[in-house]
């Protein structure tokens, strides 16, 4: 990784670093970027420093943006997460940008970071990432607080959830070592065709 890549880097973490939810005692974001981006090396091991710098930039600044400013219904969900998408990549770039990494690489951050790239191979391999993230580190809390859905209701949700994933992701994801009743729903929503 050049200067300029670990300058970016540090770029990213520090503006994860003012994430005001902590857990633990660290900012939410960078553990979250932490997670992504392992699960990114474990996927794919030879990624290359374009794609680690979009797996660390999954979620920036997030919380600048709450889902409460969109109506709370299901339109209003995919134009908050749209404009995430749009804002993180714009901002994932300038600071790659800022940092020196040449114009080229930070486009493609910003690609994979705004989810422009989910055809292609590393678009797919930090979905994956993003996905397991989701399925091994955050499905235990997202159930506590919705206590009220159906297991069809999670069935589902994981269901989407694995649609996005590829073939090798899937498998990683079946692999996960989770306590019951999330195995079972992960297993079921994996049998759903």
């Amino acid at each position: 990784m050049t200067d300029a890549f670990r300058a970016a880097r540090d770029a990213i973490d520090a503006a994860h670093a003012a994430d005001p939810e902590q857990s633990g005692g660290r900012p939410a974001e960078l553990i979250y970027a932490d997670a992504v981006e392992g699960w990114l090396m474990r996927l794919v091991p030879e990624a290359d420093p374009v794609l680690r710098l979009a797996a660390r930039a999954q979620h920036l600044q997030r919380w600048s943006l709450p889902r409460s400013d969109y109506p709370m219904d299901r339109v209003g969900y995919h134009q908050w997460r749209t404009e995430q998408y749009r804002r993180q990549g714009a901002l994932a770039r300038r600071l790659c940008a800022e940092s020196g990494v040449p114009e080229a690489d930070a486009q493609r951050v910003e690609a994979l970071v705004a989810k422009k790239r989910l055809a292609q191979p590393d678009g797919q391999a930090l979905e994956d990432a993003a996905c397991l993230v989701f399925l091994s580190s955050e499905l235990a809390g997202f159930a506590a607080g919705h206590a009220d859905y159906t297991a069809e209701k999670y069935i589902d949700i994981l269901r989407k959830t694995m649609r996005k994933m590829s073939p090798s992701g899937l498998r990683a994801a079946l692999a996960l070592e989770l306590p019951e009743p999330f195995a079972g729903l992960v297993r079921a929503a994996a049998a759903v065709k």
